[in-house]
């Protein structure tokens, strides 16, 4: 599936929170829940958050995912109006 162009897209690196030993979930979450309908959210991780993709997919989201290729994840989220 790809993304909207109509979206815009906030950013949130996860992996700093990562780093420091933060479990960063309160923060996707928070991100989550501040989106307009216009918007949507570029999440970037070390790894396949695929219990984010699947727990946002009940919820009505719909994913985009890339494995970039320094081997990290970048999934976009965003709701269909």
């Amino acid at each position: 599936m790809s993304r909207p162009a109509s979206h815009d897209f906030q950013k949130l690196d996860i992996r700093p929170l990562l780093r420091r030993g933060e479990e960063p979930f309160s923060a996707i979450m928070a991100r989550i829940e501040a989106l307009t309908p216009e918007q949507g959210l570029e999440l970037t991780a070390p790894f396949m958050p695929a219990p984010l993709v699947e727990m946002l997919g009940s919820q009505g989201f719909e994913a985009d995912i890339e494995h970039s290729e320094d081997g990290n994840w970048v999934v976009w989220f965003w709701k269909n109006r």
